[in-house]
């Protein structure tokens, strides 16, 4: 394998037909396991579909990434813990698919599974500094690891809390994202190093549109909290091995990320859990507004592929206003939705 198109395209494809193929199989399992999201009985305020679907999508996804990096790629300690990881995440989210594991258990759990990739070697060594030059992360060992286990927990749970309102969002939102990765590693293609990052993420890119068909509405299956906290887990380690390019998926990411972040802000001042759920993110009040679920969907891919554009042009600098930008647009847009004049009826 020695092109360009192989290293961007054939990952991705073996993947996607590996994840679409799982995809019937899980929901059969799902169905008689129980792992179905009924909403006459989850009667969370954030539930907005309306028959009963399967859940634990992230199954198919970690297969279609495990059987495309595992062909394409040799498993030496790095993908040996990425993958190690990767199946803890996974199995947490299937058992809280089904039985709702506490919020704070999920949080301890997940630090375990991005501790494994951090033991394997995997770290943070160096950060672009956004007012200019590098900063030094190499020292002390212990610090710049700490670091890297909490940037994977962080994005776990944001894309958990802010990436999948509806249906085809998240799988759409993680694969453009995966995209971003896959082109910088691309660009430094020179490196040798750099090949197997924009496999890996190839592959996880693939997965995610493998199983797109699936869930895009109406859902047959839902990406549920294994699918959603994979994709963090695999978009964080991928964006420290793509030479610590963590402002590019930030940017990429910046929708879902900035949304979860005033999510979080208005529970902890209304004086409740940053973790429950409610039906004040961005899909909710668009879907208020009028909007179908797949246009909801299709508008996050198109403002996620605006900002990839962005992100993959722009230096360190730049990018720190985008997110400042994206802030403050998307602040702008809730003010709005929740606080508009509403028509009488």
């Amino acid at each position: 394998m020695n092109s360009l198109f192989d290293l961007s395209i054939f990952p991705a494809v073996v993947a996607a037909v590996v994840s679409y193929l799982c995809v019937p199989a899980l929901i059969n399992l799902a169905e008689k396991a129980g792992i179905v999201d009924d909403p006459k009985l989850n009667k969370h305020p954030k539930v907005i579909h309306t028959y009963p679907v399967p859940r634990g999508g992230g199954a198919c996804v970690v297969v279609g990434v495990l059987v495309s990096s595992l062909f394409f790629l040799p498993l030496d300690r790095h993908l040996f813990g990425i993958t190690l990881g990767a199946l803890v995440v996974t199995l947490l989210g299937l058992f809280d698919d089904k039985y709702n594991i506490n919020p704070y258990i999920r949080v301890l759990i997940q630090i375990l599974a991005a501790s494994i990739p951090i033991i394997s070697g995997i770290g943070i060594t160096f950060a672009t500094n956004p007012l200019g030059g590098i900063i030094d992360l190499s020292e002390p060992r212990f610090l710049s690891d700490l670091l890297a286990i909490f940037w994977i927990v962080f994005m776990m749970n944001m894309l958990n809390m802010g990436a999948k309102g509806v249906d085809g969002q998240l799988p759409g939102v993680v694969a453009i994202a995966s995209l971003a990765i896959v082109t910088i590693s691309l660009r430094f293609s020179a490196d040798i190093a750099q090949w197997p990052v924009a496999i890996l993420a190839s592959a996880v890119m693939g997965a995610y549109l493998g199983f797109l068909p699936w869930n895009f509405y109406p859902q047959k299956v839902m990406p549920g909290f294994s699918g959603s906290t994979l994709a963090g887990y695999f978009l964080a380690v991928l964006s420290i091995l793509s030479t610590a390019k963590v402002g590019t998926l930030i940017v990429s990411l910046g929708v879902p990320l900035v949304d979860t972040g005033y999510a979080i802000a208005r529970r902890i001042l209304s004086g409740k859990s940053p973790v429950w759920g409610d039906r004040e993110h961005l899909h909710h009040k668009l879907l208020e507004l009028g909007f179908s679920k797949r246009q909801v969907a299709l508008l996050y891919w198109v403002a996620t592929f605006m900002l990839y554009i962005l992100a993959i042009n722009i230096n360190a600098q730049s990018k720190l206003y985008v997110v400042f930008a994206t802030a403050v647009v998307i602040g702008g847009i809730l003010f709005w939705l929740t606080y508009r004049p509403k028509k009488k009826s």
